[in-house]
């Protein structure tokens, strides 16, 4: 009889995998960037789940862009540059020790390589999900600077959005990304000016699945 798929529960008793991502984050957070860690990749690995299954994909390629999702950052623990190709090795190894059959192993290696926006691409179902969930989470819970007169333009965007909500509907084949922003904290067009590559590559991932994107900010759509 053969054995059960392997989940994202299994993947985080991994213990290699919470170390990876914790001293990642901590190497960011020297660095000066926003947070990387839990938070965040909780959230993208449940906005990556949740876009299929609205969507009507099936469910183990759902949680094939849960656990992408979750292990997506990993590579940060090399360095920020380069850090989607160095977690895609870093995931195959780790995956490659399970047994997980390799199909679904490089599904997920290619999603997680090919979600930075500098030549990242959704070339399958899970990288686009990847791409959409991880580009939509801007929030001021990710600044980790505590001096506000120090702000570089990242975090006063981030600090701005005051909320964040990737809004998918399948009977439109629809895909929003709302954030209500404090244009007291940064004008709309600062967003658009360190945002906008992001937005586009979140337009290709939509596309790839059959929609559109949309960006709506403070009630008002802009693209």
């Amino acid at each position: 009889m053969s054995e059960d798929p392997i989940t994202l529960e299994e993947i985080k008793t991994i213990p290699i995998v919470e170390t990876l991502i914790r001293v990642g984050n901590a190497n960011l957070e020297v660095m000066g960037f926003t947070e990387h860690g839990f938070r965040h990749i909780s959230l993208v690995s449940s906005i990556a789940y949740n876009v299929l299954r609205l969507l009507g994909y099936p469910q183990r390629e759902a949680e094939l862009a849960r656990i992408a999702g979750y292990l997506h950052d990993i590579g940060n623990v090399v360095n920020r540059s380069g850090h989607h190709l160095s977690g895609a090795i870093l995931a195959y190894y780790i995956l490659e020790q399970t047994r997980m059959p390799p199909d679904e192993i490089f599904t997920v290696v290619s999603a997680i390589g090919n979600h930075d926006e500098g030549t990242g691409q959704p070339v399958n179902n899970v990288a686009a999900a990847i791409i959409l969930a991880d580009k939509s989470d801007v929030h001021r819970t990710r600044v980790r600077n505590k001096n506000i007169a120090g702000f570089d333009i990242h975090d006063r965007v981030n600090y701005a959005v005051e909320r964040s909500f990737l809004r998918v509907d399948p009977d439109s084949k629809q895909i929003l990304l709302e954030l209500d922003i404090d244009p007291h904290i940064s004008p709309v067009m600062d967003y658009f000016e360190i945002f906008l590559s992001r937005m586009m590559m979140c337009r290709r991932a939509a596309e790839f699945l059959g929609c559109t994107f949309g960006l709506v900010i403070n009630d008002k759509k802009l693209v």
